[in-house]
């Protein structure tokens, strides 16, 4: 095997490094195009400058960018330096990037011009698309760098995760977990011939496993710097993609762009692969009749256990349209329903382990011990049932939570927010249903005493200090909200008032 045991030694140099690696869209109109040989030169530049700066093995750098080639390259190249990448979510409000930063303890981070601001200023910030002395382009040390081997249990990168307290949580992943990931996607399949089209952010799971496992495999990726359905379309058929990645909400939105898709020639695609959100039947029926022939995939993951606990059924069977799968047949995964008392359910609250799932949540043991079990299970919180042939399909959240366009929505980082408003009393947020993007917050407000607030007053403060995804699309104004027996808030029966509204 001509891979290391290092996350961001990804490429094998026995294979044509002449071939395409990378087509770069975040200039649609001049993509930037690496070769395999090109993006390894420059991740092996970013390593030797950062290991040149003095940052130590274990020490944590981010990323606060949107997609792009630099983006690739610098989480490749921080992993080969026997640093922690750790991208950050630039959709979060500045406070909460400044937490992230601080809570990593970054000891530099890489940012693109405009999302630069956004880094605290005591922070060293090198930038994508500065061209000077302190920019990207000087920074890079190019010649060669023999890759860190890292111990298995050695950290590789954090994603940030947002929880229910309302600060998101740092989840540490090592090098042998997420190599196992793509080894284990791979096995058997030959995918070099494959081009992926990647426009889900590069700060989130989906898109950066599924670029890991594009370069493992030496296949081409096709980069986008965000999704706009216009352009995905465009760039399907531009650059011959033949796997689409995507969540649901994506799909969605490309399938109402009914006069470009009667434009363009779509019939390169073969795979389209989703997840990260529940999807509907509808939405996989009109995938199949727009890219017809292709294979649909529908996947589960989690931030702290990985994207691959799932696959095809042992006996043959055909996987049904909505469901995850079937337990991979490997002894190191291990997934169970559990019910109350009951843990091996039909359905309950999925728990599962393998070689992927993190250590626990970076500086917060209470967190950790509230998720993983004695027996070194993670409580997903998600519901699953299994039918009679052993396969998985989604539910609900246990608690709360609902997917909004593949984000996670926590209604009580929603409410805090929305409270931290000088005319909001009280606020409580639930979901309506929506076509596009599966769920979307709604929200009921008690103004404070002699307050004056309107609709748009509470739309336009929660954009200004929350991820676009959270804010309200209804508001409702009340007196007081309705108490449940328990005298707790009741969310059932203000999720039911809702529903009225979705008519």
């Amino acid at each position: 095997m001509a891979h290391t045991g290092n996350l961001g030694d990804l490429i094998d140099r026995s294979k044509d490094l002449d071939k395409l690696a990378l087509i770069d869209l975040l200039d649609e109109a001049r993509p930037r195009r690496l070769t395999y040989r090109e993006l390894d030169a420059e991740a092996d530049a970013v390593a030797r400058a950062l290991a040149g700066r003095g940052i130590r093995r274990g020490e944590r750098v981010g990323i606060l960018a949107i997609n792009r080639a630099e983006f690739l390259a610098t989480y490749l190249g921080i992993m080969r330096a026997g640093m922690v990448a750790v991208p950050v979510n630039h959709k979060f409000p500045r406070e909460t990037i400044g937490f992230i930063l601080a809570d990593c303890d970054a000891k530099l981070v890489f940012a693109d011009a405009e999302r630069a601001p956004m880094v605290p200023t005591h922070l060293t910030t090198v930038s994508f698309d500065d061209a000077g002395a302190q920019g990207y382009t000087a920074f890079l040390d190019h010649g060669p760098f023999d890759t860190v081997q890292p111990a298995d249990d050695e950290v590789a990168m954090f994603l940030y995760t947002s929880g229910s307290t309302g600060r998101p949580k740092g989840v540490p992943l090592t090098h042998f977990g997420h190599l196992w990931v793509i080894r284990t996607r791979g096995r058997g399949a030959d995918a070099s011939a494959h081009r992926f089209l990647v426009a889900a952010p590069l700060y989130h799971m989906n898109a950066l496993a599924i670029s890991k496992y594009a370069l493992w495999s030496h296949a081409t990726i096709v980069l986008m710097p965000q999704f706009k359905a216009p352009a995905y379309l465009r760039a399907i058929a531009d650059h011959q993609a033949t796997w689409l990645t995507s969540v649901p909400t994506m799909l969605a939105l490309i399938l109402q762009e009914k006069g470009l898709l009667a434009t363009l020639d779509l019939s390169s695609v073969k795979v389209v692969a989703m997840g990260s959100a529940p999807a509907t039947q509808a939405l996989i029926d009109s995938v199949r009749a727009t890219f017809a022939g292709s294979r649909i995939a529908y996947g589960y993951g989690t931030t702290e256990a990985g994207p691959t606990s799932f696959g095809p059924h042992p006996d043959g069977i055909p996987t049904p349209d909505l469901c995850v799968g079937y337990p991979l047949a490997d002894p190191e995964v291990r997934v169970r329903l559990v019910d109350g008392d009951d843990y091996d359910a039909d359905q309950g609250v999925l728990h599962q382990d393998n070689p992927a799932r993190m250590p626990g949540y970076h500086n917060m043991p209470e967190k950790t011990a509230e998720a993983i079990t004695p027996d070194g299970y993670y409580i997903t919180g998600d519901v699953f049932r299994r039918d009679a042939n052993g396969f998985y399909y989604f539910v609900g959240r246990a608690d709360d939570m609902f997917v909004c366009g593949g984000e996670n929505i926590y209604p009580g980082e929603v409410e805090k927010m929305l409270e931290r408003h000088p005319a909001i009393e009280q606020a409580c947020v639930v979901p309506v249903a929506d076509e596009i993007r599966g769920q979307k917050p709604a929200a009921f407000i008690v103004p404070s005493k002699g307050a004056e607030i309107t609709e748009r007053d509470v739309k336009n403060y929660a954009l200004a200090n929350a991820p676009p995804y959270q804010h309200p699309r209804h508001v409702e104004f009340m007196d007081v909200l309705p108490l449940a027996s328990t005298n707790k808030i009741d969310r059932k029966l203000l999720t039911e008032r809702a529903r009225k509204w979705e008519a």
